[in-house]
């Protein structure tokens, strides 16, 4: 007869602790060799975190059992949290596993204890790691000498917008994809709509498909529907709809746009939600008298995108951060949102802008041994705000200002995915340098840069005339009068 699997909870209410032998040899692991560090944190623990289960290890000395095993319940974490107090342990150490840390941060938070949120990358290649011991000792043993960097976390209001607008975002998501099995559907049916108009989700598009899921199938009935803004011709929109009506298509159509307008009113929730939040955050005060925005900066505030949110976003922000980072050309309202929601408006967690640019993973990774560059490889990195200030580098490539003609500088150096590394990471600096300071960024324009880029060249011209023992004559001295 097959042995019926116990649960974690049925387990641990069970006496679920390692056994003696077992208990006697991971002591002996863990004594066997003391590294010679200074003590940093005395009074430390360390926490395997886990789906359904916690592994909680405290010096030897604290307990008779030091490595003990608690249920992912709430009432257990709370049993957790007391016996660490009991143990006198002041600081706690832990991985930031998926999502299943939020909650157990939260309960030591409260119970007074400080937590260390870890990468894991930094507690896999030390030397004495023991791949047969628990992790849970290894990251006590570790955190007890100091040799472990806690993580960056925005304040618990930041955490509010930063939950509604990942989930807003995927909506936008999930609504482009709506989109798309749109422009498949009508294609199928050899609807050449996409051709006709540029965007099948605006008011022109929108308006004949819910006509032809209505029952309309006359092209010129369909057409007459058109927006008079839209630059095509009835004619145009009218031979684009002659096509073959499959019953089978058209009920995907139906189903696709059911779900469009369902993430679209999910998505106007998300706006209301995001509106309350934003308006709790505090007012931040401006470092320098605000010049007001220029008449490019107002083209620029004004041309609101179709994925904004409805509200005023743009003065919330202005308010939250103290600055307008939209100033900055490649970074919109959307871009100074992702960078609000994700880090807040206090950058004092890093303390330099090299740190902060570290933080992003938009500095190169070198390996120099002996004064010598060994190797430089990017390490792969899903920030969200290196992601968003890429995709605002990229927007620079035809942009007439002091960064576009960085950016197209760039480019001709090197390959287009470094340039863009390249000017994501001078984006970052800029921002890091408006919230730190507070002084409002005023573009230089192009000519600014091409000017000086020329004094440059010319100034590294002169150096190797120079060395050469020759020297540079403008050619406007060499004409004869």
């Amino acid at each position: 007869m097959a042995k019926r699997k116990v649960s974690t909870f049925e387990r641990l209410k069970n006496g679920g602790r390692l056994s003696r032998q077992e208990r006697r040899e991971l002591q002996r692991r863990l004594e066997a060799a003391d590294p010679g560090l200074n003590v940093v944190h005395p009074d430390a623990a360390g926490i395997d975190v886990g789906s359904s289960s916690h592994f909680v290890a405290v010096p030897a000395a604290r307990d008779a059992h030091p490595v003990q095993e608690f249920g992912a319940w709430t009432d257990d974490l709370v049993r957790m949290a007391a016996w660490l107090k009991a143990c006198k342990i002041r600081t706690v150490a832990m991985q930031s596993t998926g999502v299943y840390w939020i909650a157990l941060v939260e309960v030591l938070e409260q119970a007074g204890l400080e937590v260390y949120l870890v990468n894991a990358r930094g507690t896999k290649n030390l030397p004495g790691r023991k791949s047969d011991v628990q992790e849970c000792p290894w990251l006590m043993k570790l955190h007890t000498y100091g040799l472990l960097r806690n993580s960056f976390r925005p304040p618990e209001q930041i955490r509010s917008v930063r939950t509604v607008w990942r989930h807003r975002q995927r909506l936008v998501g999930d609504a482009g994809r709506s989109i798309q099995q749109m422009q498949k559907a009508l294609t199928t049916m050899n609807l050449q709509l996409t051709n006709a108009i540029s965007d099948i989700s605006g008011v022109t598009g929108l308006t004949i498909i819910r006509a032809i899921l209505k029952g309309e199938r006359d092209p010129w009935t369909l057409a007459k529907l058109r927006d008079r803004r839209i630059k095509a011709s009835e004619e145009e929109v009218a031979r684009s709809l002659e096509g073959h009506w499959r019953e089978d298509v058209l009920f995907e159509l139906q189903q696709v746009v059911e779900s469009y307008d369902f993430y679209c009113k999910q998505i106007q929730k998300c706006d209301a939600q995001l509106q309350i939040f934003m308006a709790s955050l505090p007012d931040r005060a401006r470092a320098s008298e605000d010049p007001g925005p220029s008449e490019k900066q107002r083209r620029k505030i004004s041309k609101r995108t179709k994925n904004q949110p409805g509200f005023d976003l743009h003065g919330e922000l202005q308010r939250t951060m103290g600055v307008d980072l939209t100033r900055i050309d490649g970074i919109d309202v959307v871009t100074a949102q992702v960078i609000l929601s994700e880090l807040g408006s206090d950058l004092s967690a890093f303390p330099t802008e090299g740190d902060f640019a570290s933080w992003l993973e938009l500095v190169p990774r070198r390996n120099i041994t002996g004064g010598k560059v060994i190797s430089q490889k990017a390490r792969q990195s899903k920030n969200r705000v290196a992601n968003a200030l890429r995709m605002a580098a990229e927007s620079l490539s035809h942009s007439h200002s002091y960064l576009g003609a960085r950016y197209r500088r760039m480019r001709g150096r090197m390959d287009g995915k470094r340039a863009v590394k390249a000017i994501a990471h001078y984006l970052a600096q800029l921002v890091y340098r408006l919230l730190t300071k507070g002084q409002e960024y005023v573009d230089r324009g192009a000519a600014y840069f091409e000017r000086k880029q020329a004094e440059r060249e010319v100034m590294t011209l002169q150096r190797k005339a120079a060395e050469l023992g020759l020297q540079l004559v403008p050619v406007a001295s060499l004409r004869r009068p």
